[in-house]
């Protein structure tokens, strides 16, 4: 397989935001601050950096802007500017006050390969409570026009995109976002897909919380990168504090973030185009109408990495606990929710789920328990457990679904197969000593079928318990524990189930079975499907299927932004440096292709469970493909 990086430079773009120290009204004194942290920008590979509204003269200038001299020395500094990009491959984007036609304007003016490449002044100016930018500026609600400077015309309007190697990006100014009709709206609908606001934006108790929320769900909305930057404290503070809030965030999710009142100068981190694009592609609701399109013409930055957050489990990121924690409680709730309302639907107000002593059937078991709160019932008269031991299964896990049920109060039966599984191997004429997949499946239907039939017998469905890890692998048995009435882990990847399982162990209410839940989070995960004869645990799934940190992790790529495969073993060796090597994630990549590809048909024929998270496979909802599509040529040649 071939897994250059030839698409990394095309995929990510590295965006800045800088907060300078701001000397109010003196012009060169802030075109040194500017001049040195871009000079920093360009030794950090940064392709586009933004600086904060007014930085040139300081947005608390008040009066003073209207001085002739003032404007003079913020057409010489932005001269300046421009010759300082002229041999760098960053572009800049900074703020200032700009005289066209005898009329003053808040604007931004964007810098590269020596020249203003445009200037875009600001749509909404604010004129309430702290504010007064009427007093001084005008608003443009005009036409795009040009602006001859330098004997050259330098486009002057707010439907300007500005092309970086192919990535589009718009540009609205503070008071542009919080109104109902942003201009980053239309921008987007041009082709934008990254928005740069240049702000000042005084603080206020609560105010960060609020702007935090603004930017991310703008972001989400239009499916682009916000890349947002405030004023230094170093503004005069004579009525208002500034405080140096900065965001970097994309579809929906704030990737980076200068806290207010922090000292840093400048942040950075890369944004994922390829994944805004997939999305809108998806959505296509977004379309192109006409703008002028500006091209920058900057060299790219060979890079050999990727500055932005890379989680091992992409469906379960690395967050404050608290947010962790919000996320697990989200899931219990839905897929309780769900199994709830689907009781409600029918006439049976009763489960009977298979307890194996594995981590997806004790989920499936506190789902259950859960789903019973929510319809006011005793667990113990809406759940039933059959526990159904083979010849190959383990005392351990026995035990452990045993003490579970019991410690639940679940009511629970215990019928061992055994005499089953040889009937079926004596009528079918299989060889009674061999262990091969055919004795693998007959206890998986067995099992199934004593459900189905216990089900009829109780008034009750079955509760599946398999999970989406399982179901993109096709590691399930065809017409055998892949079937059930209604199945809450159906979007639930192997790599949650184990955090929910340690979530839930730690619920003040569960804490009588924290023992028996750790005791099943440590055992190895395995079908219990096969035995070498000591009742242990000697099948393991992972060292047959590969690890499920990994698959999980080439699942969600896969299928929630149609990476690449280079892509996505690119950011796996990422991901899992030092725990895996290049060609162990290679290797199971190859084969996580491969059960996925030909284990279709099993998806095909899925009982209803509940969406959980952006990734499903249910044949009905997210994800369509042939059944017969037996090669994996699309993804691995």
């Amino acid at each position: 397989m071939n897994t250059k990086h030839f698409y990394l430079d095309n995929s990510y773009i590295r965006v800045a935001t800088a907060c300078p120290k701001v000397h109010v009204a003196s012009v060169p004194d802030n075109i040194k601050e500017i001049s040195n942290i871009y000079l920093d920008a360009t030794e950090n590979n940064i392709n586009i950096i933004l600086f904060p509204e007014m930085s040139i003269t300081g947005y608390t200038i008040g009066d003073l802007v209207h001085q002739s001299s003032l404007h003079s020395q913020v057409m010489d500094g932005l001269i300046f500017l421009s010759s300082l990009t002229s041999s760098k491959n960053t572009v800049m984007i900074v703020g200032c006050p700009f005289i066209f036609e005898n009329t003053l304007y808040n604007c931004a003016a964007v810098l590269s390969n020596g020249y203003i490449r445009g200037v875009v002044p600001k749509s909404n100016l604010p004129t309430y409570n702290e504010f007064y930018e009427d007093r001084w500026y005008e608003p443009w609600n005009y036409d795009n026009t040009t602006y001859l400077f330098n004997r050259k015309n330098i486009p002057f309007g707010n439907n300007i995109l500005f092309d970086v190697n192919g990535t589009k990006f718009g540009i609205e100014i503070c008071e542009d976002l919080w109104v109902s009709d942003s201009p980053s709206s239309n921008l987007v609908k041009m082709g934008a897909q990254l928005i740069f606001n240049p702000s000042a934006s005084p603080e206020q108790v609560g105010k960060s919380d609020y702007r935090r929320t603004l930017i991310s769900i703008q972001s989400g909305k239009l499916i682009c990168g916000y890349i947002y930057a405030g004023c230094d404290v170093s503004e005069s503070t004579a009525e208002i504090v500034m405080s140096g809030h900065q965001i970097i965030a994309a579809n929906g999710v704030v990737v980076k973030e200068r806290y207010i009142f922090d000292d840093s100068k400048m942040m950075f981190s890369d944004i994922d185009i390829d994944h805004l694009n997939f999305d809108r592609m998806k959505h296509h609701t977004f379309f192109k109408s006409g703008a002028l399109i500006v091209e920058t013409k900057v060299k790219n930055f060979k890079r050999n990495s990727i500055l932005t957050s890379l989680d091992k489990n992409p469906f379960l990121p690395e967050e404050i606990p608290l947010k962790r924690r919000e996320r697990l409680d989200s899931i219990i709730w839905i897929q309780s929710h769900a199994l709830a309302m689907r009781l409600n639907s029918v006439r049976n107000r009763k489960v009977v789920l298979g307890l194996s002593g594995g981590l997806d059937s004790t989920l499936a078991l506190f789902i259950a328990r859960e789903s019973a709160k929510v319809l006011h019932m005793d667990p113990s008269e809406l759940i039933e457990v059959l526990i159904m031991p083979s010849a190959v299964s383990s005392s351990n896990t026995q035990s452990n679904a045993k003490r579970l049920a019991d410690e639940l109060n679940i009511p629970s039966q215990i019928i061992p197969i055994n005499e089953l599984v040889k009937i079926y191997i004596r009528e079918l004429k299989f060889d009674q000593d061999k262990q091969d997949i055919t004795y693998e499946n007959i206890q998986a239907r067995i099992r199934t079928t004593l459900l189905f039939n216990y089900a009829n017998k109780v008034d009750a469905i079955v509760l599946g318990t398999g999970d989406l890890s399982e179901i993109a692998l096709g590691w399930c048995t065809y017409n055998g524990d892949q079937q059930s009435h209604y199945n809450v882990n159906s979007s639930v990847p192997k790599t949650v189930i184990k955090e929910l399982v340690l979530h839930i162990s730690k619920m003040s209410h569960y804490k009588k079975v924290r023992l028996t839940l750790m005791e099943i989070l440590n055992t190895p995960i395995s079908p219990e499907l096969t035995s070498n004869g000591d009742n242990s645990v000697s099948q393991s799934t992972e060292s047959i299927i590969g690890p499920y940190a990994l698959h999980d992790f080439f699942l969600y790529y896969l299928v929630r932004w149609g990476d690449s495969p280079e892509k996505i073993i690119f950011l796996a060796s990422l991901a899992f440096n030092g725990i895996y090597t290049k060609k162990e994630i290679s290797h199971w990549f190859r084969e996580f292709i491969r059960r996925f590809t030909y284990s279709q048909f099993k998806r095909e024929n899925l009982p209803n469970g509940p969406k959980v998270s952006s990734v499903s496979l249910s044949p009905r909802g997210d994800w369509r493909m042939p059944s017969d599509l037996y090669n994996s040529l699309l993804w691995v040649n």
